[in-house]
This record gives structure tokens, sequence and C-alpha cells, in this order.
């Protein structure tokens, strides 16, 4: 088939060499415009899905909006089978909906109707689900709104972070979506409505919800911490004997433990919640890479407190 791929981040290249390595031809990818390597650089970076279609020798595209008459042009003189959208970046405006033959098919990394939106794995995990997937949807005007197709499911392990998750899930939706595209060169791909219930919104992760709020239960800070692992990281504000500073959590476990929410326990990081307590395994202090537990408290003076336990 003649398809078109518009994706962006790393969660987007395994499905696009799986596309690539069943043959299809892959007439054009779009994806983000470069984006600056670091906070301090002003060197513009390809998208790890550009990286890619250069190396195949791809034609790319990288406009900032679709929704111009020129770029719908550009688009429809593709002259498509089918478009595949897997974590774009970009509204899809109903021209370029309508412009593949047989629509615009997204890899979708939830179980819908739940988790609609930009950060469904990361809303899996924080709201404690304990199983998730990929779905393949023909996409509409709305949000994640489609009929769909194609799904795969796949239990969330206790102590998975989104970092896991979003690899694992990566590789699943590669094959579910060459799957797809064989389904749709037979025309035997089946689309069926989604379900009015269980709808929910995976809104995008903001600042200020990634502070650690000690007061609720273990298991919800938990799953707050191993949701927002590694990017942008569950934060809480200590002084460990160097000043006040901010340190995330990336990876923790529930344990045993009582005390006023957010109070250090012992010497291996663990923090009382609402109820229960939590040890952080993994930390990271600013402008430092991650580092287990023992390493990181081998640097730091701890409150009276905690040495009288």
């Amino acid at each position: 088939m003649r398809v078109i791929f518009m994706g962006t981040p790393q969660f987007a290249v395994p499905a696009l060499n799986a596309i690539i390595g069943d043959a299809h031809e892959v007439i054009a990818v779009y994806t983000r415009p470069p984006q600056p390597a670091g906070r301090r650089s002003l060197a513009l970076t390809p998208s790890p899905v550009q990286q890619i279609a250069e190396q195949f020798g791809i034609r790319v595209f990288a406009p900032k909006t679709l929704r111009d008459e020129e770029q719908g042009e550009i688009f429809r003189s593709h002259a498509a089978d089918a478009a595949i959208v897997v974590a774009y970046g970009l509204i899809l405006p109903l021209p370029i909906l309508a412009a593949p033959l047989q629509g615009c098919l997204n890899l979708h990394a939830s179980l819908l109707p739940r988790w609609r939106g930009a950060a469904p794995i990361q809303r899996a995990i924080m709201g404690g689900d304990e199983e998730t997937g990929v779905m393949v949807m023909r996409m509409d005007e709305g949000l994640d709104t489609g009929p769909v197709s194609l799904a795969e499911r796949t239990p969330i392990d206790l102590d998975e972070t989104a970092g896991d998750l979003h690899d694992r899930l990566s590789h699943v939706g590669a094959r579910l979506i060459t799957r797809a595209l064989a389904a749709l060169a037979r025309n035997s791909l089946v689309f069926h409505p989604q379900s009015d219930r269980g709808v929910t919104y995976a809104h995008k992760i903001s600042k200020e919800e990634c502070r650690i709020d000690w007061s609720r239960p273990a298991n919800e800070v938990h799953n707050h911490i191993r949701g927002l692992s590694p990017s942008p990281g569950a934060f809480f504000d200590a002084d460990f004997g160097r000043g006040r500073e901010r340190i995330k959590a990336l990876r923790s476990s529930v344990v045993e433990g009582a005390g006023r929410p957010g109070a250090l326990l012992d010497d291996h990081l663990t923090f009382a919640c609402g109820r229960g307590a939590v040890r952080l395994v993994t930390v990271q202090r600013a402008g430092r890479a991650p580092m287990d537990a023992a390493s990181f408290m081998r640097g730091v003076r701890l409150p009276a407190q905690v040495l009288r336990n």
C-alpha cells in the first residue's frame, strides 16, 4: 500500500520500522519540526521519526500546521492509500483526514474509550489501572473518538513505570499496526463505534501535579511516582544537609510504616504517607544522573530524628 506515516517521538519509531519492513511504500513521513537539543543549546535536532525516515531516504515534511490550504494540497498530492498516525502531535483537520483513499488510522496507547487524549500511558498508571493496551482507530474530527478496530491488551505490572510501559507498548503497537495494514489491503479491516460508557480523558501532565502529596495513601503515591517516571518526574522538596533542594522520585515501592505524612522514617528513604509508607528506590538530584537510594544516602546528612530511630 502507498502509506503516509505521521509521527514524532521514539514511541512511533518501531511502528515506522515495521511498516517499512513489511514492504509497504512509505511515500512521505510527516513529523514535528526539529527542536533545540537542550535548554542551553541552539542546535536543532530532528525528531526520532525524521532520523529514521532519512536513513531510508523517505521524503520528510515538518509543517508547523496542517490547517492552511497549501499544506492540504501537498498532502493530497501524495495520493496515499492510507495515513498511519502514531503520536504525531498536530491536529489533523478534515481535508487531511479525508485525503487518503482509506482514511487516517491512529495507533493509540490505551483501551479506548478509556484515556482519550495526550498522556494515556501516564494516566493509566497514575489511575492505578491493572490493564491497558493499544488500539487501531480510524480518525475523525473528535479527540480520539473515531471507530476502533484491532486491539491488544496487556497487564500493567505493579512496579512498572511509564517509561517501561511506553517502551513495551511501542513494540506491541508496531506489530498491531502492521496487522491492521495487512487487513486494510485485503479490505477486511472492520471498525466498530466506540462505547459511550467508560470515557476518560488523559489530559496533558501539568507541572503543578508533579509534586508528591504525601498525605495520599501509599499505593496512590507509588502510582503517582511511577506514572511520571522518567519524565517529567514526580518530585518533593527536602533538606538533606545542603539546603532545601528539589528531588525527583523515579522508582519506589510500597512498604509498611506510619508517621506524619512526608516524614522520613529511616535511612532507606522511606517516607510516611497518609496511610502506609513508600520507599524510594531511584531518585535524581537537580543536574545529576539518576541514582539508587543507597548511593543518594551516602552523600547526605540525615535529620536528627531519623538518626535516633
